[in-house]
Order: C-alpha cells, then sequence, then structure tokens
C-alpha cells in the first residue's frame, strides 16, 4: 500500500488529489491536508468582491465530498518535512498543526511514500507595511477578503450617491508582486459599478503596477492577434484602462501604506507618494514557511526550498544572468531533485528565473512582477504529477511519460469587465507558450497562431460559463475528469 500526501487543496492539490484517487485502487490511502475546511474557486472572488457572487456561491466543503472519495481530509496546515524520517522512526513524514475548530492546535505526524506539495502561496501582506485587511487597503486573493471588500466599496457607492468624490486606487502593492491579472480585471469591473450607477462624475481611478509596461502580467508581455492585426498587450490594456477613464502608474513598487497614502518607488529611483480613499492592491507571495529537517534533526530547509519559501523541483536554479536563460530551464514534472518522492505542481514551486525582465531601482530595490502560476497552469501541473505520481505505484517507472513545461504549454484567461448578461464584457487572451520560446518563435517570442486577444459579450459568457463547469469538477460532478484544467 503506498501511502500519498496531499498538503493544499486549491486549484493543484485538489486537482492533484482527484485524479491520484480515481486511478488507484481504495488499497492506497490519499490524504488531503489544508487549512481551510473549503475548496474555493478563486477566479470567481472578483465578483464577490463587487457583490454580484456571494461567497457561498465560490466555494463548498471539502469534508463530505472527500469522504464519498475515500480521501482522508485533515484540515490543518503542514509546518515541517522530515523526508528521511528522524532517528528510529524511518518513514518520511509532515508536521502538521490543525486548524479544525475541535482540534485548533493539536501537533500531529502524517507518514507518506509521495507527497505533493501543492500549498500555493502565502498571502505576504506583511512585506508591505500597512497593507492588506485589517490594515489600510483591501484584497481579493480568497472569498473571505473580497466579501470584506464588497462591503467597503458598496460604501464607498452609497458616498458617491450622496455627493462625495471617491478616488479608487487598485494594483498591486508590492515591488515584486504578480497576479496583476487579477488586480486588473477588479479595476474594470469597479469601472464598470460605477458607470452603471451613474457616478462617473464622482469618481477618480488610478491603476498603479510594478509592470514595466501595462499589460506585462508578469509574462513579459506578448503580442496578440487582434481584428486581423497584430498588438502589443501593453496596446490592449492601456486602450482598455482608457476606455474605463482609468489613469494608471507602471514600474512603481509599493513600499509602505498609510490611512489614505501609498508610498512607492518608481524604477527611476524616485520616492513618490499617491492618495486614496479605496484601495484594492495585491500582495507579494511567499511559499507556504515549512521547515524541512534530515533524519538527525538538521535543517535541510534551503535543500527542498528556495528563500522565497517554495520548493525546488526539476528547473535549472544556477542562477546565470536573465539574458542566459531558456525555456529547457523551466521545469516539466515538478520533482524534487533530491528526494524524488516529493513534488510541487502549481503557485508552490519555486520559478528558476523572472519571465518578465528583472528590473532594478537606481536604490537597488527589484521592481518586476514575480511569473505567474495561478489558474490553468495550476491545474495542468496538478494533473500531470498526479499522472505520474500514479505510474510510480503502479507501474514501477521512473520515466515520466507526462510533462507540463510553461515553456511549452499555452493558457488561457478570461478577464470580465461588467457583470451582465447584456450588457457585460470581457477581454480574452490565450498565449502560447506562457514563457516565451525565442529560439523558436524569433519575432514575437510565441506562437501568434494560438496566442490571441479579443475583447466583447461573448467572453463574459465564456466566464460566466467556466465559473459553473470548473465548479462541476470540483464538486466531483458526473464525468468531471473528461472537463480539461
Amino acid at each position: 500500500m503506498a501511502k500519498i500526501v496531499v498538503l493544499g487543496a486549491g486549484i493543484a492539490g485538489h486537482t492533484a488529489a482527484a485524479h491520484i484517487r480515481r486511478k488507484l485502487g481504495k488499497n492506497h490511502e490519499v490524504t488531503v491536508v489544508s487549512p481551510s475546511e473549503y475548496y474555493q474557486w478563486i477566479p470567481s472572488n472578483i465578483w464577490v468582491g463587487i457583490g454580484k457572487m456571494t461567497v457561498d456561491q465560490v466555494r463548498f466543503k471539502l469534508r463530505p465530498l472527500y469522504k464519498r472519495w475515500g480521501i482522508r481530509f485533515e484540515q490543518a496546515k503542514a509546518t515541517a518535512l522530515y523526508p528521511e524520517g528522524y532517528e528510529s522512526h524511518k518513514s518520511p513524514y509532515v508536521l502538521i498543526e490543525y486548524t479544525d475548530p475541535a482540534q485548533k492546535g493539536k501537533i500531529a505526524r502524517i507518514d507518506y511514500d509521495y507527497l505533493v506539495n501543492a500549498t500555493g502561496p502565502k498571502l505576504n501582506f506583511e512585506a508591505t507595511e500597512g497593507l492588506g485587511p485589517g490594515k489600510y487597503t483591501h484584497s481579493v486573493c480568497s472569498c473571505d477578503h473580497a466579501a470584506e471588500t464588497w462591503k467597503e466599496l458598496n460604501t464607498c457607492f452609497e458616498r458617491m450617491k450622496k455627493g462625495e468624490k471617491i478616488k479608487f486606487l487598485i494594483g498591486t502593492g508590492h515591488p515584486s508582486a504578480t497576479c496583476q491579472g487579477a488586480a486588473f480585471e477588479y479595476a474594470l469591473n469597479v469601472a464598470y459599478e460605477i458607470k452603471e450607477r451613474g457616478l462617473l462624475d464622482k469618481a477618480e481611478m488610478v491603476w498603479i503596477s510594478n509592470e514595466y509596461e501595462v499589460g506585462d502580467f508578469g509574462m513579459g508581455g506578448a503580442f496578440v492577434k487582434r481584428g486581423g492585426y497584430v498588438t502589443s498587450t501593453k496596446i490592449f490594456c492601456e486602450s482598455v484602462l482608457a476606455e474605463y477613464g482609468i489613469r494608471w502608474i507602471k514600474r512603481a513598487g509599493v513600499t509602505k501604506v498609510e490611512k489614505g497614502i501609498v508610498h512607492y518607488e518608481t524604477l527611476d529611483g524616485e520616492i513618490k507618494t499617491e492618495t486614496f480613499d479605496f484601495a484594492m492592491l495585491i500582495p507579494a507571495f511567499a511559499g507556504a514557511g515549512m521547515k524541512a529537517f534530515n533524519n538527525k534533526g538538521e535543517d535541510i530547509t534551503s535543500v527542498l526550498f528556495a528563500p522565497s519559501g517554495f520548493m525546488k523541483v526539476d528547473a535549472d536554479y544556477s542562477g546565470k544572468p536573465f539574458e542566459e536563460w531558456s525555456i529547457s530551464d523551466w521545469p516539466s514534472v515538478y520533482q524534487n531533485q533530491v528526494y524524488p518522492n516529493h513534488f510541487a505542481p502549481g503557485i508552490a514551486f519555486a520559478p528558476p528565473h523572472q519571465i518578465s525582465k528583472p528590473m532594478k531601482s537606481p536604490n537597488g530595490t527589484l521592481i518586476t512582477p514575480a511569473p505567474p502560476r495561478t489558474g490553468m497552469p495550476s491545474g495542468v501541473t496538478g494533473k500531470i504529477v498526479a499522472q505520474n505520481i500514479v505510474e510510480l505505484i503502479t507501474r514501477g517507472s521512473t520515466e515520466f511519460r507526462h510533462k507540463a513545461s510553461l515553456g511549452k504549454m499555452g493558457a488561457a484567461c478570461i478577464v470580465s469587465a461588467g457583470f451582465s448578461m447584456l450588457k457585460g464584457q470581457a477581454a480574452t487572451m490565450t498565449v502560447f507558450p506562457i514563457v516565451p520560446d525565442w529560439e523558436k518563435y524569433p519575432q514575437w517570442g510565441r506562437d501568434l497562431s494560438y496566442t490571441v486577444g479579443e475583447i466583447g459579450l461573448a467572453g463574459h459568457w465564456i466566464k460566466l460559463l467556466l465559473h459553473y463547469l470548473f465548479l462541476h469538477k470540483a464538486k466531483g460532478y458526473p464525468f468531471w475528469w473528461l472537463l480539461p484544467e
């Protein structure tokens, strides 16, 4: 009997656990460890943040589903890995601390033969003074955050109806933050709601980002086919912001937030401020903060994890200059090379380098988006990790047949810009590959046959359809495995 432990029940972890359980007989044990009792479809948090969906429309409880599937579920957070066991206990194990109210704070040990680290990111609000819920800015990174954000946004709308002018600041809240796409989508939805309420004369909207150019999105931007023409995402996104009356600040690394004031540094080295009445800023991401120890109790965290806290996998971490990187340096099976029974799909793996060119201010501050790994890449990598683990167990094969490098993988992104079946719209963009391959596609870095962008009402219908399809899939409804990741 093999014991497989999956840490995290987000897109990557839940996908991995589902496919492992479906393909392995019940004589093998699958355990999922997650600090939350819920699965949440994070892309729809944007709609929670504008009051168009409730929290319970984007989440569901995991325990009943896992019981039906035959998966052991522990509501807890992982704190330490012992990949060699410890002293007389020879089996690898993970230490967990329960977050379940019935056992809160209790420490337990779970043995494993294979471990899938799919913890996703720690929302590192602490990296920017004054950032985040309970402080001076809001977030849509979780459904609970988004619900609180909607309450404050609605309060702003009520103030505007009474004649007060409100300044909205939306974007990234750290010099190396990622997920610009989520912030961009939220900005467009807020702008749409302001317009629908007839409050344009009472609103000022500002987009602030660490991107070198608007539309970079942490992947070096892209050139897309649109209406038969090749257009950069810079032009594409700037035109959308202009259409919605949103002023933008780019190349800005937010360093501190006070009540109503954001402090930021520019790539030119200038220290500036921007005022606001309402701010939604995406934080930096970090690893979950797990430690690792060998069988003597010595700290080997640096063997399993990069300084960022994300797990090292089959990538090139040599640190060579950015100009020397190629897509071959990106992982394809997400397996740790020292402890090969450890895998890290989704956001949990450590990228070997930036996709967007690293940029530093004269003061030495790195102001560059981190590589995106959310959504579709998380689902795809979670699935291929599951498939390879199953073959390791059932065939004993060490030759991995299932691979998914971000340098050979495409991704689709739909950015809603107004929630309405008749008047809403969305910007739909596909890129292939995610990491530009300048050797294979020397002119654009990507295959323009599969890198396209359009905006319109149909995109909104597609995004809404995908919301229900992916929740159908996540809930394990009939034929869920036939739906793509």
